[in-house]
């Protein structure tokens, strides 16, 4: 179960950055895995796609490996830009984003199908368990674990109690937790007695039992 966390909070670096794109007021920022047109005004037999690699690096086949992850589109064109003039002279370019890794949540833990989720549209916490396959038997339904990072090394804890969310009889269904991308629905077996409310992202696996 812990190399299954290891690999989850690998994807999920993924997902958070797409939250990017739900934001108006924040530029996007390049991702691994992203998908780009390079074209060249005057030279289109230069034009290609570009892979955006785990590392940020590109390839171009003018000027090599280039990095342009967590910069915005605009940023990317001008340190391209200012490479090829090593080779072209007077480059012009346009630099396209063609495909990006869909926002998703994770849902880890006491669950019938754990993993990550695309999201095409709002979601609640009680709906991301359904999709997960519903709670199994050995679940702790009072305290599920809502994980929402803040920055790159900090979560933002939540403790959810789905069994209640989940009974039309009590009126916190209408307080349903709206899921973010990149967040991350912790079930565990066994009642957590305690948690802080940030934490570091790469020890999550360390303050529960699954």
């Amino acid at each position: 179960m812990r190399a299954l966390l290891v690999l989850i909070f690998a994807m999920c670096n993924v997902s958070m950055g797409m939250a990017q794109l739900l934001t108006r007021d924040q530029p996007y920022r390049i991702q691994p895995s992203d998908q780009l047109q390079i074209s060249y005004r005057y030279t289109p037999e230069y034009d290609e796609q570009l892979t955006v690699e785990p590392d940020g690096m590109v390839s171009i086949q003018l000027i090599g490996s280039v990095k342009i992850g967590g910069l915005t589109l605009d940023e990317a064109h001008a340190r391209i830009l200012g490479q090829l003039n090593t080779r072209l002279n007077d480059p012009d370019i346009t630099l396209t984003l063609r495909d990006f890794v869909k926002p998703s949540y994770t849902v880890v833990g006491q669950v019938a199908s754990p993993g990550k989720f695309e999201m095409h549209g709002p979601i609640t916490a009680v709906d991301a368990i359904a999709m997960a396959g519903g709670f199994k038997d050995s679940a702790k339904h009072s305290q599920v674990i809502l994980f929402h990072r803040v920055d790159s090394d900090i979560a933002r804890t939540r403790i959810l109690d789905i069994k209640k969310l989940m009974d039309p009889k009590h009126p916190e269904l209408e307080e349903d937790v709206t899921i973010e991308p990149g967040d991350l629905l912790v079930v565990p077996k066994n009642r957590v007695s305690k948690i802080a409310d940030y934490v570091h992202w790469v020890s999550i696996g360390g303050y529960f039992p699954l």
